[in-house]
């Protein structure tokens, strides 16, 4: 058998609520089940994005590093076009 760490959480009453929803309603056996569903998938969803805080402070850096932002005078749609355009006269890409 598996190893097990007990904790113990807090809950604001909105959350307890819906977790004494989803036991009572059957679809988990217990409340500690509805904590580690909820816990895998933040756990799922942080290593999918794949940023560190760390690589989040340096990126937001980054951004106020580059300068003033200015206003787009062209949409993206706009931009692909002319750049596909561009692209054509000079012979590049087919």
């Amino acid at each position: 058998m598996a190893i097990v760490e007990k904790r113990s959480v807090s809950l604001s009453p909105e959350l307890a609520a819906v977790v004494d929803q989803a036991v009572a309603g059957g679809e988990f056996g217990n409340a500690s089940e509805v904590i580690r569903e909820a816990l895998r998938q933040w756990k799922e969803r942080r290593d999918l994005h794949g940023y560190t805080v760390e690589e989040l402070r340096l990126l937001w850096d980054e951004g106020i590093a580059s300068g003033e932002s200015r206003p787009m005078t062209e949409t993206f749609s706009e931009i692909i076009k002319r750049r596909g355009r561009e692209r054509r006269a000079s012979g590049g890409g087919n």
